[in-house]
């Protein structure tokens, strides 16, 4: 018959002998004595066992530290005793080694810290990055990959849909997943899933779409559920993975690329500091007596000048294309709805 599964209660009670065990021979530079063990480690003095069960549950703790790796070692005491082994733990093996991350692998750490927002990891992952800046090691997120805190909520969509991606990329699997852009109806795409990668601060797979027959971009934000399906290496990527990201950038950008136009913007004196970044000329000018400058500014991205525009609120004013004007008017009253 199989052993009984221990209680909760001696669970615990075993892992908080054991940690005081590796305590006690870790804060001695001198080899201990099993009876020295047995009269002042918390677990063992309490315990009014006989010797036989000291020593086997003693011999038991041994066992379990050196599975997990604990260089316990033996050799002779002083002071506790005459011809009697002792115990104690080599700290220089067991104690890690000083942490040093190159720069990729620091803005890694940075992003796993940036990507696992969830309840269940938040603090480990935020504890993790805080110690590692304490010791002097720069965590930070790689400009390249321009993720942080806010960003990666926000682009990286559901944590689950995020790990299957991942998994079924590794494990060239096809995926059936469930997809929807704003205001149409959520479709079910079959995806050979190439690889999953950042741009601009959102996250976004990349493969060959097996109903359309050719390479397809999707972001994670708007897919709401993914299946693996089929077996485990059904097909090659047709690019290389340090490509990847250059490919989602060309798709994205595809995507969202206009005619270049000008724009005519007013904007309030000493305020709006992100649309003047993006101007190409400015000059004083008033708008209904109040004093600012009236920039010019080359885009090619109507949405991204919209919401720029928008971020500034009663600061800035569109002039000129009509279009545009058109556009900012329709996002402000969307907002005023909500």
């Amino acid at each position: 018959m199989p052993k009984p599964a221990p209680k909760p209660a001696r669970k615990r009670e075993k892992v908080e002998r054991q940690l005081n065990l590796v305590i006690c021979l870790l804060s001695t530079n001198q080899y201990v004595s099993a009876e020295y063990i047995r009269r002042n480690v918390g677990g063992y003095y309490e315990n009014d066992s006989t010797d036989d069960a000291f020593f086997r549950m003693f011999e038991r703790d041994k066992a379990d530290l050196r599975d997990l790796g604990i260089p316990l070692i033996t050799g002779p005491t002083s002071g506790f005793g005459e011809n009697e082994d002792g115990y104690r733990i080599d700290r220089e093996r067991y104690e890690l080694p000083d942490i040093h991350l190159e720069p990729a692998e620091g803005a890694a750490v940075a992003l796993a810290t940036a990507l696992w927002d969830s309840s269940e990891v938040a603090a480990i992952a935020q504890s993790a990055a805080l110690k590692l800046r304490a010791a002097g090691i720069d965590v930070s997120a790689d400009q390249e990959w321009d993720v942080t805190g806010a960003t990666a909520g926000r682009g990286s969509g559901d944590e689950l849909v995020l790990r299957e991606l991942l998994e079924a990329s590794t494990a060239r699997r096809a995926v059936e997943m469930t997809f929807q852009r704003p205001g149409t109806t959520a479709t079910v795409r079959r995806l050979e899933p190439w690889g999953v990668v950042t741009h601009r601060g959102r996250w976004y797979v990349v493969g060959r779409d097996r109903d359309r027959d050719e390479r397809r971009t999707f972001r994670l934000s708007r897919i709401t559920a993914v299946t693996q399906v089929g077996k485990a290496g059904a097909f090659t990527a047709d690019t290389a993975p340090g490509e990847l990201r250059a490919l989602v950038a060309e798709s994205v950008d595809q995507a969202f690329r206009e005619d270049s136009v000008r724009a005519r913007v007013w904007v309030a004196a000493d305020r709006a500091a992100g649309l003047r970044r993006l101007a190409s000329d400015s000059a004083p000018a008033e708008f209904d007596g109040a004093p600012g400058d009236e920039l010019v500014i080359e885009f090619d991205s109507t949405s991204a000048l919209v919401r720029t525009i928008c971020s500034a609120g009663p600061d800035a004013v569109v002039l000129e294309p009509e279009s545009l004007r058109g556009r900012v008017v329709a996002a402000l009253d969307a907002m005023a709805a909500l």
